[in-house]
């Protein structure tokens, strides 16, 4: 029984099961790392607010690596930074729709490489909505320094979008192998 509408959301039939089947393989991978991003990222900013914030402190760990509280309530580097009370929300909904696109992507892809990075970046993005919503701003703690540089300090969820957008640009660098070429 075929499901209608594949083709208008970008479907492609043998990719992804039409009825209540097993997902595809693309969607698992990016289910999993998306699902490691996530846990990651919400344990060690548990970990920071318990220890970095009662007293507030800065705790050197490395010649080049910090771990210092700070709280975001823009996106990137604080843009869009502002004190409105909508302003989690929007932000938060826009994530969601991000991540609701990456999944159809995930589902589509036959790439590992892309479906891992599909769900690196909404696992770095749920795991953010999850603090915007909860506390109206995203807990950061890794300051990182070196030669004369000083990065904004960010998490691991920025970690998991960062590397899989890094991941996702390298991947495209090279032609994909279909059954046609082999």
């Amino acid at each position: 029984m075929k499901a209608i509408g594949l083709k208008a959301i970008g479907l492609k039939e043998g990719n992804m099961k039409t009825t209540w089947g097993a997902p595809s393989t693309g969607l698992r991978l990016a289910g999993v790392i998306g699902a490691i991003v996530l846990v990651l990222d919400q344990l060690t900013k548990w970990a920071a607010l318990e220890h970095l914030l009662e007293p507030p402190r800065l705790i050197e760990a490395a010649p080049f690596l910090n771990l210092v509280l700070g709280f975001n309530t823009g996106v990137s580097f604080g843009l869009l930074e502002n004190d409105s009370v909508y302003g989690p929300w929007l932000l938060s909904g826009a994530a969601l729709l991000v991540v609701a696109v990456l999944v159809v992507w995930a589902a589509r892809s036959d790439n590992r490489a892309e479906a891992a990075s599909f769900g690196a970046i909404a696992g770095g993005a749920v795991g953010n909505v999850v603090d915007r919503l909860r506390q109206g701003a995203v807990t950061d703690f890794i300051d990182l320094h070196a030669f004369g540089w000083h990065w904004p300090t960010f998490n691991i969820a920025d970690i998991g979008i960062t590397g899989g957008v890094g991941l996702l640009l390298i991947s495209g660098l090279w032609p994909r192998q279909t059954d046609k070429q082999s």
